[in-house]
């Protein structure tokens, strides 16, 4: 299928991390009790890019952790009856200023849920969200503190992010259903 648009390329793609990055900074007044938090799966390549950034920027290494958010799902009745639980792990969450990272925000219930987990791992000092594209129709009420690109959709739309890590290059694309 052909996509409907090319948002953005990879230079595109690292041009926005680079300027989410040091909006990350501003906003913190620097990066002291920072972790970003990946949501799995392209969550976590994004966050731990960001983190590079901010190193090359401020000469810091800023942890990245990740999170699944399977358990945390308010749809798991309509999934089955038996959550299968894999690589859970403990997040070092106490007393930081916690910044979740996603590909793409849409409804807001993935985001929840990870509030959901962070919560359930400690007790942040605050939570922030960052993520590269923001699409629109929210079903809850959620924000993001940073956005790469916020691109208008339709609900008969899909947006594709691809990141090299996982998918071999970097792009945002709008395909119709």
């Amino acid at each position: 299928m052909d996509p409907k648009a090319i948002i953005l390329d990879e230079k595109g793609v690292k041009r926005t991390l680079t300027r989410v990055a040091h909006e990350i900074i501003e906003k913190n007044k620097g990066v002291e009790d920072i972790v970003l938090v990946g949501i799995r799966r392209r969550g976590y390549p994004i966050a731990q890019r960001i983190s590079e950034t901010i190193e090359k920027i401020e000469g810091i290494k800023i942890k990245v952790e990740s999170v699944d958010i399977t358990l945390y799902r308010d749809d798991l009745s309509k999934l089955g009856d038996q959550p299968i639980v894999k690589d859970v792990e403990l997040m070092d969450v106490e007393d930081k200023k916690v910044i979740l990272v996603d590909d793409v925000v849409y409804t807001g219930r993935t985001v929840r849920a990870a509030i959901e987990a962070v919560m359930h791992a400690g007790r942040p000092k605050m939570i922030q969200l960052a993520v590269l594209v923001d699409r629109g129709h929210r079903e809850l009420p959620i924000r993001a503190d940073y956005v790469g690109k916020n691109i208008p959709t339709s609900k008969s739309e899909i947006v594709s992010v691809e990141v090299a890590e996982i998918d071999g290059n970097d792009s945002v694309k709008i395909y119709d259903l």
